[in-house]
């Protein structure tokens, strides 16, 4: 599986931070960075629920 993120419709509220900071972070400029992009078996269910969190959808995956 595969997360992205559209940084053109990112409004860096880290919803997705806060549900999976092992696969997401914030810069102190706002930019989201995915950490992992080839996600890990153990962090599948919480990369789904934060792109289903995520309020502009800026997340997609690749499953």
């Amino acid at each position: 599986m595969k997360v992205s993120v559209d940084p053109l419709v990112c409004e860096a509220n880290a919803v997705c931070v806060g549900l999976a900071p092992d696969v997401f972070d914030l810069s102190d400029d706002d930019e989201l960075t995915i950490l992992l992009p080839e996600v890990p078996e153990d962090q599948a269910d919480r990369v789904r629920h934060a792109v289903r969190s995520c309020p502009k959808a800026a997340l997609s995956l690749d499953e």
